[in-house]
């Protein structure tokens, strides 16, 4: 199963694989940015078995686990780098020996570094999409940084470009230049910004989608007795009241539309993402090999039908998108 990659025109798996919870623990001021522990030996197998399974493109960020995520993608897939897209982002400030990420900026001689800097943990000679990933910077500083990214393409560093950012007018900003080919923003079944998608649709740029699983509430592992440990950025969590179970309770109503045909009901979540809009494609975020085969087997099935869609939104009482 394959999507174009916007206006790039290269085509990519369906799904890629999201790669922020395998750089393992990092911390902003103390507060844990990270999904807890990883294995790397199993994060390797994971990444490895993506491919196997017709994985070829892998989203990444200098700042996950401050540099360890893009090393990890390195040792597992560096043999097969010339068959995989590889998409990193820049943005914010990190220092790798700490694991500490501090704060963030958007001066085109940070941008060149960081380029730079996952160049040479990536082990290759360029990106293949580098994104912005400060998704609320000034909108009144956004050419020079544009400007930055559009020089890195020039150097032959960098293939294509994009921005991870929910605002609509921030994603109209860049697709401004023809070099930009993707926007990443938070989109799931439950909710997105409908805006910036619109945008990508009408310049044809790719939609990728982080969160496309909810950062696991759509996984239905959860429930209300779920804890997460202190190290993981969902720790606050609560599965008992509120918006995480007002969640569950919503993916229950719908469970039986999602897993028909067998699939489970993070496959059926990422499903109704590709009938959603063929601009998108989901990342979700993996620690091992068994996560990477479920949401991999997603694509076997392909997309939820048109009647399956709008069951769904009948029963969520939404109108039809």
């Amino acid at each position: 199963m394959k999507r174009t990659l916007g206006r790039s025109g290269v085509e990519v798996s369906a799904l890629g694989m999201g790669c922020w919870a395998i750089g393992g623990p990092h911390a902003r001021n103390g507060n844990p940015v990270g999904w807890g522990g990883v294995d790397d030996a199993e994060s390797v197998r994971a990444l490895r078995r993506a491919f196997e399974l017709g994985v070829d493109f892998y989203d990444t960020a200098d700042v996950y686990g401050c540099g360890h995520s893009e090393k990890i993608i390195a040792e597992a897939l560096g043999n097969n780098r010339d068959e995989i897209f590889i998409a990193s982002k820049a943005g914010y400030t990190y220092v790798e020996e700490t694991r500490e990420a501090p704060g963030e900026s958007g001066d085109p001689d940070y941008i060149r570094q960081c380029c730079d800097e996952s160049l040479r943990r990536l082990k290759t000679d360029r990106i293949d999409l580098y994104q912005f990933h400060l998704g609320g910077y000034d909108l009144a500083k956004a050419p020079e940084v544009l400007a930055v990214f559009d020089e890195l393409v020039a150097a032959g560093k960098v293939r294509y470009i994009g921005w991870s950012t929910d605002d609509p007018a921030r994603a109209e900003f860049f697709a401004q230049s023809l070099n930009c080919v993707a926007i990443q923003q938070a989109f799931n079944l439950f909710g997105g910004n409908e805006e910036t998608l619109k945008v990508c649709e009408t310049h044809n740029l790719a939609s990728i989608l982080r969160g496309p699983l909810g950062m696991g509430t759509l996984t239905g592992k959860f429930t209300a007795d779920t804890k997460l440990p202190s190290d993981d950025i969902r720790r606050g969590w609560n599965f008992a009241e509120g918006g995480q179970a007002e969640t569950l309770q919503k993916l229950d109503s719908i469970k039986s539309i999602l897993t028909s045909g067998g699939r489970t009901i993070a496959q059926g979540a990422l499903a109704w993402l590709w009938a959603r809009s063929s601009a998108m494609i989901p990342i979700p975020g993996f620690k091992t090999v068994a996560q990477v085969e479920e949401n991999v087997g997603a694509m076997q099935f392909g997309a939820l039908t048109t009647h399956e869609m709008a069951q769904i939104d009948q029963i969520l009482g939404r109108t039809a998108s």
